[in-house]
């Protein structure tokens, strides 16, 4: 394949032979996906068939499928960047298209552009996914699987206590989130680092957003040596807590949307929670992968863009291991940020970091 007055086109921002690369580089991308989610799909309906045939049809379909298959794409993202610039730009090189594009006075660098560019558009639409789209269809996702496969959903917690709110501070017993009812409830205001309230419940029942309602409760104000009491049978009130705060299952950062992620955060950090990890974790996560279809795409462009004697086989299995390799060093590193041995942020860019300094040096390799 020859390339007629290619040097004349290179000014451009982009060429047609740059729209040549980024329509096959994402269209190897989608096949990739569409392969694996197909081969997916049928792994999953095996490890599941009694569930489902257990489960309402149209919810399997409509709830779980449709659902989870975006979720999952998502999810392993970097993996089909890799496979897919490998298995195009090998494709590339073992016809000599490459080989004809240098010898017209491309650099290696003009070569990288529309890789580039198709990278920024997986990243786009990955952080839009991640962030806005497919935490809402894991709402439902998640509920399916609860209900029909295996239920993590956290229902009951003991001994909660927690601050709702500027010197006042929640205690539960006990919380059932199946009646929505806690039992033997105090609620104490502070000022100054002194108590001036205290309201006990024998029972409180969640209602909506902050609304509550407390039963048998008992309502001390501490005004000097004075001290005034109030009882009552039925009370209701708002205090700016709800179940999510403290009954934390598992996934449910998965439902959340980056706005809703990051006022969730803000509000347990301000109440002093420390299980938030997770949380924390997918936050930048997010980021993390979208950064990924940079860095992998740089690897797998620079390692796959010479022949090789053992042909494309040889690329695709050097890419695989080293996309597999990404993906498990960011689960070791999420293990350590959520046993507390590093900070969510270092957990999620440190293998961003590593793998940047290696598609820097691939990258010079290559372009020698």
């Amino acid at each position: 394949m020859t390339f007629p007055k290619l040097k004349h086109r290179f000014h451009s921002p982009l060429s047609i032979l740059d729209g040549y690369i980024i329509r096959n580089f994402l269209g190897t991308y989608v096949f990739a996906i569409a392969l694996i989610l197909a081969i997916t799909i049928i792994f999953d309906i095996n490890e599941k068939l009694d569930s489902f045939l257990e489960a309402p049809l149209k919810a399997t379909v409509f709830d779980y499928f449709l659902n989870f298959l975006p979720y999952f794409a998502n999810k392993f993202s970097p993996l089909f960047v890799f496979i897919a610039v490998i298995f195009f730009t090998s494709k590339l090189a073992g016809n000599s298209e490459i080989i004809a594009m240098l010898s017209s006075g491309m650099s290696f660098r003009r070569l990288l552009r529309p890789y580039l560019v198709s990278a920024a558009i997986i990243a786009i639409a990955t952080y839009i996914l991640s962030a806005y789209i497919i935490p809402p269809a894991n709402v439902k996702r998640i509920a399916y699987y609860n209900t029909y496969v295996k239920n993590k959903r956290v229902d009951y917690g003991d001994n909660i206590m927690m601050q709702v709110g500027p010197g006042q501070i929640a205690y539960m017993n006990r919380y059932d989130n199946i009646s929505k009812v806690g039992y033997r409830f105090s609620l104490d205001q502070f000022k100054d680092k002194k108590l001036v309230s205290r309201l006990q419940a024998q029972s409180i029942r969640w209602d909506t957003l902050y609304r509550w309602q407390v039963r048998d409760y008992v309502i001390r104000e501490f005004k000097g040596n004075r001290e005034v009491i109030s009882k009552g049978y039925s009370l209701d009130t708002i205090i700016p807590f709800e179940p999510r705060d403290f009954l934390i299952s598992k996934n449910d950062e998965e439902e959340l949307t980056m706005p809703q992620l990051v006022e969730y955060i803000d509000r347990q950090r301000q109440r002093g929670m420390a299980n938030i990890q997770t949380f924390e974790i997918e936050y930048h996560r997010r980021y993390a992968m979208c950064a990924a279809a940079f860095i992998l795409t740089v690897i797998g462009m620079a390692l796959s863009s010479k022949k090789v004697k053992g042909g494309m086989g040889i690329n695709i299995g050097i890419g695989l291991l080293l996309s597999f390799s990404y993906i498990l060093f960011m689960t070791v590193t999420s293990a350590f940020a959520v046993s507390g041995m590093t900070s969510p942020f270092v957990a999620m860019w440190i293998p961003n970091v590593i793998y940047t300094i290696i598609a820097v040096l691939l990258y010079f390799k290559a372009s020698r």
